[in-house]
This record gives C-alpha cells, sequence and structure tokens, in this order.
C-alpha cells in the first residue's frame, strides 16, 4: 500500500496538496503511488513564480526514465515558488515525494478551493 499522508488533500490525477498557510499558499507535489508508478525521475519541468495556473490545467512535466507525465494544477492562482532543488536532483519526487521532492507553492486564488479535493481515504480508494 502506498505512503498516503492523512493531513494532505489529492487529486485523480495523483498530486497531493498542503492545507493553506496563513497566507493562502499551498505547497503541491505527486504522490508516493505516483513517483513509484513512473520510476526513477531524471527531470522535472514546473512553471516559474509569478506564472498564474488554473485548477485541472497542465502545468509541467516530470520525466522518468519510462515515461513523461503531465503535472496538473490542483487548484487555480499564482506560482509563488517551484523546487530549484529538483533542477540539479530530480530524484527527490522519488525518495521524499511529500518532503523534499514538492514541485510547486501556489497562493489561491479562492481560499476553500482544496475543500472540494480527495481525502486521504477518498484517494486511498481509488488507488487501494
Amino acid at each position: 500500500m502506498s505512503n498516503i499522508p492523512a493531513d494532505l488533500s489529492y487529486t485523480a490525477e495523483h498530486e497531493w496538496v498542503t492545507a493553506p498557510n496563513t497566507e493562502g499558499i499551498v505547497r503541491i507535489g505527486i504522490t508516493d503511488f505516483a513517483q513509484d508508478a513512473l520510476g526513477d525521475v531524471v527531470y522535472a519541468q514546473m512553471p516559474e513564480a509569478g506564472t498564474t495556473v488554473a485548477g485541472n490545467d497542465v502545468v509541467g512535466e516530470v520525466e522518468s526514465t519510462k515515461s513523461v507525465s503531465d503535472i496538473y494544477a490542483p487548484v487555480s492562482g499564482e506560482v509563488v515558488a517551484r523546487n530549484e532543488a529538483l533542477d540539479t536532483d530530480p530524484s527527490l519526487i522519488n525518495s521524499d515525494p511529500y518532503g523534499e521532492g514538492w514541485l510547486l507553492e501556489v497562493k489561491l486564488a479562492e481560499a476553500d478551493a482544496v475543500e472540494s479535493l480527495l481525502s486521504a481515504s477518498e484517494y486511498e480508494q481509488q488507488v487501494g
């Protein structure tokens, strides 16, 4: 069974989202299930800070030794940071998908956007 932290929200496309902080910023990454399915990640492309993203739009890609997978924005808002550590060490996505392997941070366009995402138990039912 994949590692599915209960304190995160999830999408059907295997992204995870933290609860918004006091500034309305969430951190986004791909799930343990997704990184395991991808295999060894060799490259990650994410939008630059200042980019506006719309929920469900393709915002980047993760390339592995097996395939290239699109990354979808789980929420709408403005990218405030991308994980620049992935430029030199994309394998962080494999080794620590919920920690050092995060992809981007987005300032939410709508404060309650995360509420429409899947809970950990709903996501677990989907991948289980």
